[in-house]
């Protein structure tokens, strides 16, 4: 088996709770191509000493002050020269040998951006919930559906990072992941998987995504409002609002064979053009018979 070298990237800062667990969460792979790296805000806690313990298996960190959390992931991509590219925060956790599940699924070539399904941790790291397969286009994120393509569980090939501006904007507070990914799906396309890769720690108090998704959301549809007016091409900014449209037309039908009448006569051209312009890509399953991951076609 081939393995491509995966660079991790870990953020933290004050984060002595769960820092070890997350690294052993890592580590623990025991991935032969792993490039791991640690990028510490200047915490005044004990997790300068945790990262310590480990720092002969890890390929760079540094401890010093910085501009939030999308600065220090920057700093680690900077630091990164893996193939596959991920960041992981130091209280969230991988799933046992996903590292290999990533190396496998990323050789099929139409493959450069990855998502595993969907699961959530609680704060003992227990794994308390996965979430049903959802498939993803850049149209639910212009149409305002953008919750939540899973940070944790998302990798990436370095030729789309480098084709997407090689950054992640420092500038936001909290929606910097959906910035990226925005900018990514100007590119490809989000692949999705059955297997289980990384996963969110759920906690009940002192968590951004808790305490600020008030703030999240309001620079998420900033940021999705900012690219439908600026970023996309002319034909689908026209598509988006002829789709806006449809929407609207066909709720207005409360009956389904109507609306089956209603697309196969009227708006079989928009539904065409949607599928072309927004159509999702396949989901990778695993085939118990070959012991293999594989794209259904």
């Amino acid at each position: 088996m081939n393995h491509p070298r995966i660079s991790i990237i870990t953020p933290n800062f004050n984060g002595e709770t769960y820092l070890e667990e997350t690294i052993q969460s890592v580590l623990s792979q025991d991935y032969p191509n792993l490039e791991y790296i640690i990028i510490d805000g200047g915490s005044t806690d004990n997790s300068v000493s945790i990262i310590k313990k480990y720092e002969s298996q890890l390929a760079y960190w540094i401890s010093e002050p910085d501009k939030g959390l999308y600065d220090a992931v920057q700093k680690g991509f900077d630091q990164s020269t893996g193939e596959i590219m991920a960041w992981i925060n130091s209280d969230d956790l991988y799933h046992p040998k996903a590292f290999f599940s990533i190396a496998e699924i990323f050789k099929f070539n139409e493959v450069n951006w990855l998502q595993g399904i969907p699961s959530t941790f609680d704060e003992m790291g227990r794994t308390v919930d996965v979430s049903g397969i959802k498939r993803w286009s850049k149209l639910d994120y212009y149409l305002g559906n953008f919750e939540w393509i899973q940070q944790e569980s998302v990798f990436w090939r370095r030729s789309l990072w480098e084709k997407s501006g090689s950054k992640i904007d420092v500038e936001m507070k909290y929606a910097g992941d959906l910035e990226l990914w925005l900018r990514f799906f100007r590119y490809e396309k989000l692949f999705v998987t059955s297997a289980l890769l990384g996963g969110f720690r759920q906690r009940a108090k002192g968590q951004l995504s808790l305490e600020f998704l008030d703030q999240y959301m309001e620079e998420a549809r900033t940021k999705i409002k900012e690219e439908l007016e600026c970023n996309l091409p002319k034909e689908e900014q026209d598509l988006v609002r002829k789709i806006k449209k449809y929407n609207a037309t066909i709720s207005k039908f409360h009956f389904v064979f109507i609306k089956k009448i209603a697309n196969k006569v009227y708006f079989k051209g928009i539904i065409k053009q949607k599928k072309h312009y927004f159509g999702y890509p396949s989901v990778i399953t695993f085939d118990r018979l070959s012991q293999n991951f594989k794209i259904n076609k």
